[in-house]
């Protein structure tokens, strides 16, 4: 939200938790809180990526501080569905989380903070 360009490459070597959610969508903030716990501890052998669709990028930054996400990279999307991003993903059908490993490759969608867990262990 800063303006930086980030590239996934540049988190090569590590495994990457992407997750789509939006301040609206209470089940996609609950998932967040979770899996935001996980890695606060365990090693940072994951870095997360957080993808907003909040159409103002205040209401999104006021939700990672409430919701204290400690994500390395946080981006808004402020077209909300709209955006090419949205339908790219599918998100139309539930926004979703992809976990991928330390090539790039994806190896699970919709992780669950147990299942984090247990991969990470």
């Amino acid at each position: 939200m800063s303006g930086h360009k980030f590239k996934l490459d540049d988190l090569k070597g590590k495994y990457v938790l992407i997750s789509f959610w939006a301040s609206y969508d209470a089940l996609s903030r609950m998932h967040n809180a979770q899996l935001n716990e996980v890695l606060n501890h365990t090693s940072r052998k994951v870095e997360m990526i957080s993808v907003s669709f909040d159409e103002f990028s205040s209401v999104c930054k006021e939700t990672i501080r409430k919701d204290r996400l400690n994500a390395r990279v946080c981006a808004v999307e402020t077209k909300g569905e709209d955006s090419g991003l949205f339908k790219k993903y599918r998100l139309n059908r539930g926004f979703a989380n992809y976990l991928l490993d330390d090539n790039g490759i994806i190896i699970a969608k919709n992780i669950s903070a147990e299942n984090l867990l247990f991969i990470l262990n």
